[in-house]
């Protein structure tokens, strides 16, 4: 069965003036469409063929760069387009979720600076993460390109992609600024709190 691009969960325009209803057009419609028909030519007849995404992804990190890259940013993507919402951000975070910010990464003000400078200090094209570990710890991380937590053993719960495809028509060379809106005004903490909900062990 061929892999789909999701539908957006929201209109082009609910994100402005974060990011704009221009930058969802290119960044939906252009460049995931584009993962999603690249992934599904690639898999054609190969051993990837019929597994599940998040499969595809792991199986084929370090062996297959055309299927990895392909599948990983599919896999990103999806859950990029619900990890943001209207007037979402700022410390609007679930109860759950602030008390495990708070045991492992030193609250939440320390947890915001240290992922925004995770995605400004990402050389290049990749994303910045808050994960759960295997042993039910929280990470921040970032990776290059489209390498994600699952092919480090951790579960995403939240990610930002400082592709400049993401950011460059709302703010040009302006990576930190970006961040610092994504953050506090379009995280949808409770998109977050279902992925920990659907952690593997949790």
């Amino acid at each position: 069965m061929a892999f789909e691009l999701p539908d957006l969960p929201y209109a082009y325009e609910a994100l402005e003036p974060y990011m704009s209803a221009e930058t969802l057009h290119y960044h939906h419609d252009k460049h995931h469409k584009a993962y999603v028909d690249n992934l599904n030519k690639l898999i054609k007849g190969t051993e990837f063929e019929g597994l599940g995404l998040e499969e595809v992804v792991k199986k084929s990190f370090g062996k297959n760069a055309g299927v990895f890259n392909n599948a990983a940013q599919d896999f990103n993507h999806i859950q990029f387009w619900p990890w943001m919402k209207k007037d979402g951000g700022g410390k609007k975070v679930p109860g759950a979720i602030l008390a495990l910010i708070d045991r492992d990464l030193g609250g939440f003000d320390k947890f915001r600076n240290d992922f925004i400078e995770a995605g400004k200090t990402q050389f290049g094209s990749g994303w910045a993460w808050l994960a759960v570990t295997k042993d039910g710890k929280l990470e921040v991380s970032k990776t290059p390109n489209g390498e994600n937590p699952l092919v480090h053993g951790a579960w995403p719960l939240l990610g930002v992609d400082v592709w400049e495809h993401s950011y460059y028509l709302d703010y040009k060379n302006e990576r930190p600024k970006y961040l610092e809106a994504w953050f506090d005004h379009l995280i949808n903490w409770e998109h977050v709190e279902e992925l920990y909900a659907q952690a593997p062990g949790g």
